[in-house]
């Protein structure tokens, strides 16, 4: 994962790290990025879990493990 953060990191501007991102990560990949992002933000905005999953079509759990990762504190920079 070191290596991944790193090479993100020197990503110059957003251009440069949305070709990062496509040529590291699949269409779907990134798909599922951007879906568990969804996630956290509406679980930080107090949407229930069971309607997180129904709207977005994920399992319970898939977005019981955004809930756990936000109590130990991760996910600050998503809002």
């Amino acid at each position: 994962m070191n290596s991944l953060i790193k090479s993100l990191l020197k990503a110059k501007d957003e251009k440069e790290m949305k070709n990062l991102a496509k040529g590291l990560f699949t269409p779907s990949e990134i798909a599922e990025f951007e879906q568990r992002i969804q996630i956290v933000k509406m679980l930080k905005k107090g949407t229930p879990q069971h309607e997180i999953a129904e709207k977005l079509g994920v399992g319970v759990a898939t977005v019981s493990r955004g809930a756990k990762e936000i109590k130990l504190g991760n996910f600050i920079t998503i809002n």
